[in-house]
């Protein structure tokens, strides 16, 4: 038996209605790329070090501990993305994040991921 099948036709036609509307609105493609390209580890902690403010990509190698060539790298894909920017000083380009937006995204993804590992753990006995 299969608990998924609709009886009627639609039970709220309504919100299905609104539903499909957002659809047409909604950019859910390019919400799905953002995603992909946040859903890299190594990116992640690349932004979660530009948290605190502009650097250079020494300084954000060093502190991330992944190499200048990958960071590099990984900093052009952000980029085209728009989630860092970088701002020249002579010779040194210093990256940030490109703005609130990209902190509060990766602040509420942040404080999902710890909600569900306090749920995880009042749900595991002791």
């Amino acid at each position: 038996m299969n608990d998924d099948l609709c009886e009627e036709l639609s039970i709220h036609p309504h919100q299905v209605r609104e539903a499909r509307a957002r659809l047409a609105q909604a950019r859910i493609a390019d919400t799905a790329r953002l995603f992909a390209v946040l859903g890299d580890p190594t990116r992640q902690r690349m932004l979660a070090a530009l948290g605190d403010g502009e650097l250079c990509v020494c300084d954000l190698a060093l502190a991330t501990g992944i190499n200048r060539t990958t960071v590099s790298h990984q900093l052009r894909i952000l980029r085209e993305h728009h989630l860092v920017k970088s701002r020249r000083d002579g010779r040194v380009l210093f990256y940030s994040l490109d703005d609130d937006h990209v902190a509060h995204i990766l602040s509420v993804a942040s404080e999902h991921v710890a909600e569900q590992l306090v749920d995880d753990e009042i749900a595991v006995p002791v």
